[in-house]
């Protein structure tokens, strides 16, 4: 949409990233024909591109002009080459990642509510999950009219049914997931957010593409990147400036109501510290006029570390796939626990993408597991690099700086190695590629981690929302911006820690809940 035909320049709300939750939060605010809805989206459109919406592509996505590619800050216990996969385009994420769907455990939510996060406990946002979802599983608890289509991924490939029957002469029990209770042991093929004919069910996809050009109150801007927030007498938010299609001039948009940021776990802080609000010396340092000092803003960073461990194939593997990556498996590294704290995915293709360039031997016929730690305790910032709104931030996740993160990771590549050896795999798992048998102590299997490590591409935590006394959570619990009128967070960075599973529903439901907020006017 070119700038002549956005007569417009006030709405009621302006949502500032189309992503997981922002295209949420758009879509059910402009269901209300009397509210109008502006939605200003960096990347482009993915209507009718097969690239973004074919999720068998998926891969191909990443470090492509949908990325913006977020390198990482030098890392003294990490792999420094990583390299943070941010969507650029309409959709966020959802467009983007691989789409294994899961239901926060209630324990995680609870404990959320426990922090100081009134309204966000299990009983509380359950019926969010269960509003946005049309499920195949069985269990009443479950959606059946919802926007995204979720459905378990059939069991077509041979080494993946062979995996799972190796999890279970290990100790792992098959068992099915998002039944509405945590799987603390257990194995099984993932739900997925896709249709049946292999169209991921993104946000953009399941909320907006059935409204756009029906509702005349609803615009969504596309390539449009935001530069700051306008901040107004007694610190309202009153609008958003934003690069202009001729890459030179700024033009803004105005809110009379609120403006929702919901540009992820690293765009949204820096849009936030860009516009003056975060931590006061850091800003000072940067040459930004200190609006609000919020000093957790940009800090608690949190992800899901991820390793690998790759095997040469002794039979053809699959040449087909939902999405390449369809098996999770779910373990606990100590007794006791309420909630995992170890996942593996597993990849039906070779995954070197770390291991190739450290030396380590590749196959194109191969598979994988990539153990994760489901609760890292090591935490990282989001920094400003300049007061450039052009310049990437500075993203320093700090990984393996506690050693719980270390011993939870060692633990599941030997543990992998003994799903491996179980008698159902020995027809698929040739060779070990990486790390190797050589690798045995736990010296020599951090020292693969720390040189080979991934992550599983789920950065939050970086605006907390937490008790409205808790001066390091920069939201309320009503998502609201703390010392800023009309202004809200609405993303991954909104959660007070991150939860045990892949996050990308739980990032929608935060769309549910903000536009509930919203809409009450609370």
């Amino acid at each position: 949409m070119s700038e002549d035909t956005m007569p417009r320049a006030e709405f009621d709300y302006v949502v500032v990233g189309g992503g997981t939750a922002g295209a949420v939060v758009a879509a059910r605010l402009s269901e209300d024909p009397d509210t109008t809805v502006c939605v200003l989206e960096a990347g482009p459109s993915d209507v009718g591109d097969d690239h973004v919406l074919r999720l068998d592509r998926w891969m191909g996505l990443l470090e492509s002009g949908y990325d913006w590619d977020y390198p990482v800050e030098p890392q003294e216990r990490g792999n420094s080459f990583l390299r943070h996969a941010r969507a650029k385009v309409l959709g966020g994420c959802s467009s983007h990642n691989s789409c294994i769907a899961f239901w926060a455990p209630a324990e995680d939510l609870d404990e959320w509510a426990a922090m100081g996060c009134t309204g966000w406990g299990a009983k509380d946002t359950f019926p969010l999950f269960r509003r946005l979802e049309t499920n195949d599983a069985p269990g009443d608890h479950h959606g059946r009219e919802g926007p995204v289509t979720l459905r378990t991924i059939p069991p077509h490939d041979p080494c993946g049914r062979a995996l799972l029957a190796a999890c279970e002469a290990a100790g792992i029990p098959v068992t099915p997931f998002n039944t509405g209770t945590t799987v603390v042991r257990g194995a099984n093929w993932f739900q997925v957010n896709a249709r049946e004919d292999g169209v991921r069910s993104s946000a953009s996809v399941s909320y907006l593409h059935p409204v756009l050009g029906k509702r005349p109150n609803l615009e969504v801007r596309t390539g449009l990147q935001a530069k700051r927030l306008v901040l107004g007498e007694h610190r309202r938010c009153t609008g958003v400036e934003y690069l202009a299609p001729d890459l030179f001039r700024t033009h803004s948009v105005a809110a009379r109501r609120e403006v929702i940021v919901a540009c992820g776990a690293i765009d949204t802080p820096k849009l936030l510290m860009l516009s003056g609000i975060g931590p006061a010396d850091h800003l000072r340092e940067t040459g930004i006029e200190v609006r609000v000092d919020s000093p957790g803003v940009g800090a608690n960073l949190q992800d899901h570390p991820e390793g690998v461990i790759m095997w040469d194939a002794r039979q053809p593997m699959v040449t087909s796939s939902t999405q390449w990556w369809e098996i999770g498996i779910f373990a606990d590294t100590e007794p006791g626990l309420d909630r995992p704290d170890l996942m593996f995915h597993y990849g039906s293709v070779p995954f070197d993408m770390n291991t190739y360039r450290q030396g380590y031997p590749t196959s194109e016929n191969a598979f994988c597991l990539t153990p994760n730690v489901t609760r890292a305790r090591s935490t990282g910032t989001v920094r400003l690099r300049t007061r450039d709104f052009r310049d990437k931030p500075r993203v320093d996740p700090r990984y393996f700086t506690d050693e719980h993160d270390v011993r939870v990771m060692t633990y599941g590549l030997r543990l992998a190695r003994r799903i491996a050896e179980q008698a159902p795999l020995a027809d698929w798992a040739g060779a070990e590629l990486a790390p190797g048998p050589q690798a045995r102590s736990d010296e020599e299997l951090f020292d693969y981690i720390r040189r080979t490590h991934n992550t599983v591409y789920h950065p939050a935590c970086t605006v907390r929302m937490g008790a409205p006394e808790d001066r390091q959570a920069p939201l309320d619990p009503r998502l609201r911006v703390k010392g800023v009128e009309g202004l809200r967070v609405a993303d991954g960075s909104a959660m007070p820690f991150l939860t045990a599973v892949n996050p990308c529903i739980t990032t929608m439901m935060i769309g549910e809940k903000c536009a509930d907020l919203v809409r009450e006017r609370a």
